[in-house]
């Protein structure tokens, strides 16, 4: 059950769904069951409104992370270039 927000640097708690983004992602136990196989889930990952304005989460083959959205990640790496060009 999601309580908090993804972001632990964040944690807020999480009252509405109407405020923030969820996440559901069906994930593949590490570990396999006695008859070899490995089960699946379904987990969910919710962000708060001001942490969903930048940041998403992401599934890869290592698990699900926290990541900055593609336009947030844009504008930091404008913002350093020009930041470098001023020196």
């Amino acid at each position: 059950m999601v309580s908090n927000c993804a972001n632990p640097k964040c944690a807020k708690p999480l009252h509405y769904l109407r405020d923030g983004r969820i996440f559901v992602f069906d994930v593949q136990d590490s570990i396999a069951t006695s008859t070899g196989k490995r089960t699946r889930r379904v987990e969910h990952f919710w962000l708060c409104g001001a942490c969903s304005q930048t940041m998403a989460m992401h599934q890869s083959t290592d698990g699900v992370h926290l990541v900055l959205r593609p336009q947030t990640r844009l504008r930091a790496e404008m913002s350093m270039a020009g930041t470098a060009m001023a020196s």
